[in-house]
């Protein structure tokens, strides 16, 4: 049985949510697990947690309302926040031509015409 089994509670000491409480879920392979807790759930390495002595009953693969339930019941914050929503990416519009007007050179005559105006 590993140190790091179903229900171990730890502390991540590397990434962006160090120093926070989790507890393991499901153990991936020899080298990772996947944690929930006052983290965000995800897949660890196991060499950025430590363990803590006290252990929480859990089934493997527990939702993360099963894993909130046993912190609210240890007294301990749980991670809530949720991902942001993803505006719609901007589709490109196509540039649109504007016909333009053909213009033809005025004869000599209709250039003089027009500046005596």
């Amino acid at each position: 049985m590993s140190i790091f089994s179903v229900g171990r509670v730890c502390v991540k000491i590397a990434g962006r949510d160090a120093g926070r409480k989790c507890v393991v879920v499901e153990q991936l392979d020899d080298a990772f697990v996947l944690v929930d807790g006052n983290v965000r759930r995800k897949k660890v390495n196991l060499k950025h947690l430590e363990p803590l002595a006290q252990a929480l009953e859990l089934k493997e693969k527990a939702s993360h309302e099963d894993v909130k339930k046993a912190f609210e019941k240890s007294g301990w914050p749980v991670w809530e926040r949720k991902a942001k929503e993803t505006a719609p990416r901007p589709r490109k519009q196509k540039k649109v031509k504007k016909a333009v007007a053909a213009e033809k050179p005025l004869p000599e005559t209709q250039k003089a015409a027009e500046k005596n105006k």
